[in-house]
């Protein structure tokens, strides 16, 4: 994977509350701030939990591949807890590892989950300062 030490997104107006990012290289994604039921995007406090997850999960993956690990199936639930004042902040974010998999332990889940939130992930070091993370692990077999 390449280290791209300076890298940069242009966000574009749509409307008030509707918004498009660009990457230098031209990938896309739609931003709204719209209420639920008239979302079509994700918001850009959900954004940055997608992000934490994203990052957490390629790291995760990578270090089970390492060790020969093998799973059919992968996900991160990522719930945030916010200030109700402005700046609406998140408090704490609470990232639940879920994985399908005969040689993994919930216990070798728990203990990478932590070491990548800890010292891998750079979207969790950088929240880290502002919100609290926690980890949880299920593994259930295949």
């Amino acid at each position: 994977m390449a280290f791209n030490k300076y890298p940069k997104v242009t966000t574009k107006f749509i409307d008030t509350y509707e918004y498009e990012s660009v990457n230098e290289t031209g990938n896309s994604v739609r931003i709204d701030m719209y209420d639920p039921g008239n979302k079509k995007a994700q918001s850009p406090t959900e954004l940055l939990l997608s992000a934490l997850a994203a990052c957490s999960a390629v790291d995760m993956a990578e270090i089970l591949k390492k060790r020969k690990k093998t799973f059919s199936s992968f996900h991160i639930e990522t719930r945030g807890t916010r200030r109700e004042e402005h700046p609406r902040a998140f408090t704490s974010i609470t990232m639940r590892f879920v994985l399908v998999s005969e040689n993994v332990t919930r216990e070798e889940l728990l203990k990478n989950a932590r070491l990548i939130v800890d010292k891998y992930c750079s979207v969790a070091t950088t929240i880290k300062g502002v919100a609290t993370i926690e980890v949880e692990a299920d593994v259930n077999p295949a």
